[in-house]
């Protein structure tokens, strides 16, 4: 496992340049099995998870050729279907959640799919009943090895239905939508999930052939095809790093540019920042952060009360995005309550943040109350480890603001979503190292 160590209190400068979207990329990576043709991603970020991603592509025998910077062609002709029985998909599969959205597409095109248990963050409970509910509904039969955690579906041939998800599960909606857009007939999915990546999924499949009407909401209409043809797809810039880049901007006191953020894109996350008194404008595509020297005060509600961020289906805020708001309002005047509604073990890297002199208090799995300490201490280094992506990502931009030396284990779980981390902070005067 490798270790980040970081020199805080540096004042950074200069541009950032953000990755293709990891949670776009891991569904369109998914669907090129959907098609016997080429099929070229553009912008794919060269981060772990994206990598054993293609890995297990790979081991199904779907051809990938790197054709430089970000891009890569792909063509799943000719699969080995006997590769999904292997130790070797047992032991792939486990250790990436995004694999899960492979059962879709594999179940549409040769009528059977089969996934082991998938891994990912230790972020709490993350079942997979939407997905496995929305198969059934489509006609397939599905069984569950318990002793080996594999899960299998299977059917001749699926069939369009009506169905109302029981959760706005992005993935769910993803794995569901990829299989409906080969079965016989109409389906209808209300209740969808409708985040821009989910719209970039369902754009790309019908440049392929699909008929998918109802993007962008969340009533999505599927009239299945018998067949769909390659295309040309170019990934999204990844809005959970660009708010990891607003975050970094306000607590360190930098002047930063973010480039090219496909500003359309972002939803409310750019007022959830300006709610924490963050200042960043719009300049053509780019955004730019000031040097907040005279740091940032947190807005109340209109009576009063203490502001409530919390996470919600698109259009709302992103869960992803919490971690980093959260550090981002340790330093700001004023007091946040933070909610996390979607797992429950989130917010438990807040233990840490505590260590580094932030003045937070976990309330419960689910709340956090963050008190501004409006940069009156400065958080001190400590040695801490990473437990998932975005606390990882979180807890960097903390030691990146603190008074002395940080050391971060477990730096591998930052790896797998955030691309060329060190050099990128290393660019705008970050003093960051990593240890193999």
């Amino acid at each position: 496992m490798s270790i980040i160590e970081v020199k805080g209190s540096s004042i950074l400068s200069g541009e950032i340049h953000p990755q293709g979207a990891k949670n776009e990329a891991l569904q369109i990576l998914c669907a090129v099995i959907l098609t016997d043709e080429e099929v070229l991603i553009e912008n794919l970020p060269a981060i772990i998870d994206v990598d054993n991603l293609i890995k297990i592509l790979k081991g199904l025998g779907v051809k990938v050729i790197f054709k430089g910077n970000g891009s890569y062609l792909f063509r799943a002709d000719k699969l080995n279907l006997n590769y999904l029985k292997s130790e070797q998909f047992k032991l792939d599969g486990s250790g990436i959640r995004g694999s899960v959205m492979l059962m879709g597409p594999l179940l549409a095109k040769y009528g059977k799919a089969y996934i082991p248990k998938p891994g990912g963050d230790k972020i709490g409970r993350r079942p997979l009943d939407t997905h496995i509910k929305g198969f059934v509904n489509l006609g397939a039969n599905f069984r569950y090895n318990k002793e080996e955690a594999f899960y299998g579906v299977e059917a001749r041939q699926l069939k369009g239905t009506s169905m109302i998800l029981e959760e706005a599960s992005v993935t769910g909606t993803a794995n569901i939508l990829m299989a409906a857009v080969l079965a016989e007939g109409t389906t209808t999915i209300y209740n969808a999930a409708c985040e821009p990546y989910l719209q970039q999924l369902c754009k790309m499949l019908n440049r392929m052939g699909a008929r998918i009407t109802g993007i962008g909401s969340n009533l999505l209409n599927v009239e299945g095809v018998e067949f769909l043809k390659g295309t040309k797809h170019k990934i999204l810039p990844d809005m959970i790093e660009i708010g990891s880049w607003i975050s970094l901007a306000a607590i360190t006191q930098s002047e930063i540019i973010i480039k090219n953020v496909s500003w359309e894109n972002l939803g409310i996350m750019p007022n959830a920042f300006r709610k924490l008194g963050i200042t960043l404008e719009k300049k053509g595509d780019d955004i730019y952060i000031p040097s907040h020297k005279n740091g940032y005060e947190i807005e109340s509600y209109i009576d009063g009360s203490i502001l409530t961020l919390s996470d919600a289906p698109w259009p709302g805020l992103s869960p992803d995005l919490l971690s980093v708001l959260l550090v981002a309002a340790t330093q700001a005047k004023g007091d946040l309550i933070i909610h996390q509604k979607m797992f429950e073990s989130r917010l438990f890297f807040i233990d840490k943040l505590i260590d580094m002199g932030a003045k937070v208090i976990l309330c419960d799995p689910h709340r956090a109350v963050v008190l501004g300490n409006n940069f009156k201490t400065p958080l001190k280094g400590i040695k801490m480890s990473s437990p998932d992506i975005r606390a990882g990502m979180a807890l960097l931009i903390a030691s990146l603001s603190a008074e002395g030396n940080s050391v971060i284990h477990n730096a591998n779980q930052i790896h797998r979503g955030y691309e060329n981390i060190i050099n990128k902070l290393t660019k705008i005067g970050a003093k960051i190292y990593e240890k193999k």
